[in-house]
């Protein structure tokens, strides 16, 4: 018999809201069967909790949840690697470009506030030394 698992179990081993699963479900990422009385309860499989792990795999890379589900979805045909592996090194390329870009600009303002930083201190020095001391 297959493994599956509740939302619940999902949630609770990979450190999620209940609610969190269910908009990974809205976004197409997991697809639980429904059961019970009106199909109000949700069964996920091991397909699906091993997409949750992807997702949050892609997100700790900072990728958005539509370019984790167009990577996860291109391995769902597992004849053919190389336009799955195509997929996947376009948009890291294109997160990479994203952070370097992001770089520049967080070494500029460091760049920036070192140099406040250095300004402040030389003025304070001088008033320092114009002010008597309060003995």
């Amino acid at each position: 018999m297959a493994t599956t698992f509740t939302i619940s179990d999902l949630a609770k081993e990979f450190d999620l809201t209940t609610r969190a699963m269910r908009f990974y479900e809205d976004m197409g990422l997991l697809q639980p069967q429904r059961v019970g009385p009106g199909g109000r309860s949700r069964v996920y499989s091991a397909r699906d909790r091993t997409r949750l792990k992807l997702t949050l795999r892609a997100k700790r890379l900072g990728l958005s949840l539509v370019e984790a589900k167009e990577i996860i979805d291109s391995y769902d045909n597992p004849r053919d690697t190389a336009p799955q592996l195509r997929i996947f090194l376009s948009v890291l390329a294109e997160h990479r470009q994203k952070l370097e870009a992001q770089m520049v600009d967080l070494q500029a303002n460091l760049e920036e506030i070192r140099s406040h930083e250095k300004e402040s201190r030389t003025l304070l020095r001088k008033c320092e030394k114009q002010s008597p001391s309060a003995d």
